[in-house]
């Protein structure tokens, strides 16, 4: 039985539950984090896990991981999953750019407006702040847009990979996020065909930006 710990809500975790409920591992979810129900992460017995005290963590048959998108790479590959993470050098690295890019360039553009909108939280309340964060958002998001509509399909080609799981998620985070949006009709298209797995619909498109 895997175990993932860290609170259902976080946008990371997400990612490794829909990846379980893809491959049909059984699982058990933990939830370490933030909020009430949730257990600290400051717990020693959290912290033997994961010293940086975040989440997601994985325990696999005793194998300890974080970080979410290796963890992503290792349930794929342990799992044989070539589809979703091909050997092909070329191909793995295609799928690879598009993990690193939600993870480097589109992951940091929306943090002000999802403080200010979504957490409320105190210092990012500054209007400008929130308009050039949001313009700086769209940007990115109508790079995704461009390449989704040289594809056709998925991020990384026809077939959906993983790349698709981060960066899906941030596609529902766009859509939720109260922000001015410009109309970007390949990400639209995307967004829908996402929907039609019952993993986005659980842990993605589910209510929680």
């Amino acid at each position: 039985m895997l175990r993932i710990l860290g609170r259902p809500a976080s946008i990371n975790v997400r990612k490794v539950l829909w990846l379980a409920h893809e491959l049909g591992i059984p699982f058990t979810n933990e939830p370490w984090g933030d909020g009430d129900i949730s257990r600290k992460l400051d717990d020693p017995a959290f912290a033997t896990l994961n010293p940086n005290l975040m989440v997601p963590v994985i325990e696999d048959g005793g194998f300890v991981l974080w970080e979410s998108n290796s963890i992503l790479r290792y349930l794929a590959a342990s799992r044989d999953r070539t589809d979703l993470y091909p050997v092909a050098p070329r191909e793995r690295a295609r799928v690879d750019q598009w993990i690193d890019w939600q993870s480097s360039d589109l992951n940091p553009a929306w943090k002000y407006s999802f403080l200010s909108l979504i957490r409320r939280s105190p210092g990012y309340d500054d209007p400008q702040a929130l308009a050039a964060n949001s313009a700086r958002w769209n940007d990115f998001m109508r790079v995704l847009d461009k390449q989704l509509q040289t594809t056709q399909a998925f991020v990384s080609g026809d077939n959906f990979t993983l790349a698709d799981i981060p960066v899906g998620l941030s596609v529902h985070r766009w859509f939720s996020v109260p922000i001015e949006r410009p109309q970007l009709e390949a990400v639209s298209v995307y967004y829908e065909t996402l929907s039609e797995r019952e993993g986005f619909r659980l842990y993605g498109r589910n209510g929680t930006p």
